[in-house]
């Protein structure tokens, strides 16, 4: 059986008119073409109004992203903000849980201080608090895919994979992003081939060499035939979010075309 990727698009790029609510933003994706949406949590939005609009639009939550990973940071110099970062990993594990997600994305961490905060640092601090989160993704059935963006850590195949194999979990993996890491040495195809199965869901944006910025896709340089070869050889088969400028219907249209050519779904 040919792998089958789905489209997924991220809720920050639905553009809604002010006070517009959750139906009116799943209404959105559904008629932009994209098979499903991912959100984030927790506390940001009402699990029954999120069941509702599911249902209603026959649109998935196929991901939570956790709220705030970036600020309140797992690998923060501070455990009472390390703690907090836990809390928050798995409230959006029990939220994906309640509204039906497979993976909560969980940025590792950032590495801002060389003494307070390097790169080794962002490693240990959030592999302890990513080790007390494995007993909620087990029980409630919901994997955590770590993300290694612009953050100072994983910057190699090599030192990602022996963080993300360290857990010997099935209940972490890696959320790949295209664009992120077409910037390094080799490309994205070089990184999919690396990581292989340890790939649990995919975000899809362009990448600009020569300005080194992200950027819409088929706007900049990535191979995507060569992408699209590498996903057939680890046999990728799952959720693609879209992660580039959003808008309403007609540019979110756009965006969910233009994922299907550079990807060759049909």
């Amino acid at each position: 059986m040919t792998p089958k990727i789905l489209t997924a698009v991220k809720w920050s790029m639905v553009r809604l008119p002010k006070g517009s609510g959750t139906d009116e933003l799943f209404r959105v994706a559904k008629a932009a073409g994209f098979d499903g949406i991912s959100l984030t949590g927790p506390g940001i939005y009402v699990k029954d109004e999120v069941k509702r609009a599911r249902d209603k639009h026959l649109l998935p939550v196929h991901n939570v992203n956790v709220a705030e990973h970036w600020e309140v940071r797992l690998s923060d110099p501070d455990p009472a903000v390390r703690e907090a970062a836990l809390r928050n990993t798995i409230g959006a594990i029990e939220f994906a849980h309640e509204v039906g997600a497979s993976t909560v994305l969980q940025v590792v961490g950032k590495a801002t201080d060389p003494e307070r905060e390097n790169a080794e640092q962002v490693g240990q601090r959030s592999r302890e608090q990513l080790l007390r989160a494995l007993p909620a993704a087990s029980r409630f059935g919901v994997r955590i895919a770590c993300e290694n963006v612009a953050n100072g850590h994983g910057e190699t195949i090599a030192s990602w994979r022996d963080y993300l194999t360290s857990f010997q979990s099935p209940w972490i993996g890696a959320f790949f992003d295209i664009g992120n890491h077409d910037r390094f040495n080799g490309g994205a195809a070089a990184w999919i081939r690396g990581l292989g199965g340890l790939i649990s869901k995919i975000d899809v944006k362009d990448h600009d060499h020569g300005t080194e910025k992200n950027c819409d896709l088929l706007q900049g340089n990535v191979d995507w035939p060569e992408v699209r070869a590498a996903l057939a050889e680890i046999q990728f088969h799952g959720w693609a979010t879209a992660e580039v400028r959003g808008g309403g219907t007609e540019e979110l249209t756009r965006v969910d075309r233009d994922m299907r050519e550079v990807l060759a779904i049909s």
